[in-house]
């Protein structure tokens, strides 16, 4: 009989140990991934400004660390915002059985403007990003085209499939009016107090609905 050698150990230990090593420190960065958007969306939450250094106090790592997982502030809002809201159908949800495009549009530009403006340092601050650098637009949200799709869904099989260019066109308009660009227009420039301004956004909206929908839509 062919006496067995070793230590008894088991072969696969190395690997069975590195494996759990490598497990823990993937876990790890998820927690701290996890922690640092938390606090970013704690303090949109809040209406503070955000800045890195707070997200890194509020989460409870470095300044440091934070970059190494969101290379500039910009991507780390993106994020967090988009993560905050709603999906459309959640957020329309009050209006889901409403066949009227206008009324589901005045319903879509507030609850966005509403949204916005609790949310304003850091719409502000990715606005801000990606005006000085605009390839980095694409970190935006987007949450206006979500609610604008949702909003015009009755329209998909009438005007939709009779002129799709005029629902296309019509959902670009809306891109231009249901948007925090214009609501910072009408409170920034204009000097509307918010609710005004909302209100004016809205009619806005649903007067570019009621003139691109055909009244048999």
């Amino acid at each position: 009989m062919t006496a067995r050698t070793g230590t008894g150990a088991d072969p696969g230990g190395d690997t069975g140990m590195k494996g759990a090593a490598s497990t823990g420190r993937a876990n790890q960065r998820q927690r701290t991934r996890t922690a640092i958007l938390t606090a970013a969306r704690e303090l949109i939450a809040a209406g503070t400004e955000l800045t890195m250094p707070a997200v890194a106090r509020a989460a409870l790592v470095s300044e440091a660390t934070a970059y190494r997982y969101f290379p500039d502030l910009s991507s780390l809002i993106g994020e967090a915002l988009s993560s905050a809201w709603p999906s459309p159908a959640e957020a329309l949800a009050p209006v889901a059985g409403s066949p009227d495009p206008v009324e589901r549009v005045a319903y879509a530009t507030e609850f966005l403007l509403r949204g916005v403006f609790s949310r304003q340092h850091a719409v502000r601050g990715m606005m801000a990003a990606t005006i000085v650098r605009p390839e980095a637009a694409s970190l935006r949200p987007g949450i206006r085209f979500g609610l604008i799709d949702q909003a015009l869904l009755p329209l998909e099989d009438t005007l939709g499939a009779r002129d799709p260019e005029r629902l296309a066109q019509l959902k670009r308009d809306l891109a231009v009016a249901v948007s925090a660009e214009a609501l910072f227009v009408l409170t920034d420039l204009c000097g509307l107090p918010p609710e005004d301004a909302i209100a004016s956004a809205v009619r806005t909206a649903t007067t570019l609905t009621s003139a691109a929908v055909p009244s048999d839509a």
